[in-house]
């Protein structure tokens, strides 16, 4: 059976990008485009990975880190931080939060594939 994974992304092209090379690597994915669906896509769902822009409208991808983290049913989902954010402190920041994975953009096809493999 096929991991699901849980795709939060507000730019189009991006989420298109990201679930597109997920499905070609055997990935089941739901993409979610408003933040604020997230946690209840992922109840729903049941992803075994969340992957998640930071910078997002309504509501950053730090608080949709916290709600999964916050939530029992979701807490061990691990979660892959995909952001322009590029620096020291916003990594640190952004694995504070939660993030199992940090990656930034624009990403580089190959290590976003390796994270995720390492994360499943």
């Amino acid at each position: 059976m096929a991991k699901r994974v849980l795709v939060v992304e507000d730019n189009e092209l991006n989420l298109k990008l990201f679930c597109d090379l997920l499905r070609a690597h055997g990935y089941e994915t739901s993409p979610v485009r408003d933040g604020r669906e997230a946690v209840a896509t992922a109840r729903a769902f049941n992803p075994d990975l969340l992957i998640t822009d930071i910078q997002l409208p309504h509501i950053s991808g730090l608080d949709i880190i916290s709600r999964m983290k916050g939530d029992p049913a979701l807490r061990s989902v691990p979660i892959m931080a995909v952001t322009a954010y590029a620096g020291q402190e916003d990594e640190a920041r952004i694995r504070a939060a939660g993030a199992n994975a940090y990656v930034t953009k624009p990403i580089s096809v190959m290590r976003f594939v390796e994270e995720v493999q390492a994360l499943l």
